[in-house]
């Protein structure tokens, strides 16, 4: 059994649904993932409030399902405690950065290619070293200008089926949800931050983009790292 990729009216399924029959919704497409491609399935979580609550879904599909969580150099201590908090609990998530030396302030000078060797890269070394058929992700189509044609089950990659299953859930709808069944999340939520990153690279705006304090004065600012863009099926010798 193989997930089908789906092509539907992403827009219409985050006005109609409720919350409740978001969750419902959520659940079936892990449960149906799961059931198609089992071990394969791997969670990406990224530490951040959207990625707590794929993983708690995750885990009321099944407790073996497995998951990675990709860190760079950059991030903040608050992240780098959660994230070992988090471990401790959870030791089927495997951490990996890529911690080859890179040149000093390339963040301000070549975001992109910054963002392509510590979280791109480790992407798909995770990807490659866990054998990975499914990849299940935290994005949200209302999260950002940048995340508005994606589908809840995709195939970027030939053979590498990605699947999204809160793309419609909205902000209101993550916190609803992390309260309702008291998830832990990242403490910097609680300092303003509604989108989280490296250190360099995160500020707290009041704009209304979620994702608007991310890499504020480049041509990034509110865009992407490139994990949800640029092709991740490389060939690794594991």
């Amino acid at each position: 059994m193989v997930v089908c990729v789906q092509h539907e009216d992403v827009d219409s399924l985050v006005s109609r649904l409720n919350f409740a029959e978001k969750v419902d919704r959520s659940l079936r497409l892990i449960r149906e993932a799961y059931e198609a491609y089992g071990d394969r399935l791997v969670v990406a979580h990224s530490l951040g409030k959207d990625s707590c609550v794929v993983w708690h879904l995750a885990k009321r599909v099944s407790p073996d399902i497995k998951g990675f969580i990709v860190t760079t150099r950059f991030k903040p201590r608050e992240t780098r405690a959660f994230m070992q908090r988090t471990v401790a609990r959870y030791p089927e998530l495997k951490v990996y950065s890529n911690d080859q030396p890179i040149p000093e302030g390339l963040y301000e000078t070549d975001p992109d290619l910054c963002c392509e060797l510590l979280k791109v890269e480790p992407t798909r070394r995770a990807i490659a070293e866990m054998d990975v058929a499914c990849w299940v992700t935290g994005l949200r189509s209302t999260e950002g200008r940048t995340r508005t044609d994606f589908q809840e089950i995709e195939e970027r990659d030939e053979g590498l089926i990605k699947l999204n299953p809160i793309l419609i859930w909205c902000e209101r709808e993550i916190w609803q949800y992390l309260a309702v069944h008291r998830v832990p999340v990242n403490p910097l939520y609680a300092r303003g931050f509604r989108s989280l990153g490296c250190a360099p690279c995160t500020r707290i705006t009041a704009s209304p983009g979620e994702r608007d304090g991310r890499w504020i004065g480049t041509s990034k600012c509110g865009g992407e790292c490139g994990i949800h863009t640029r092709p991740l099926k490389i060939d690794y010798e594991i």
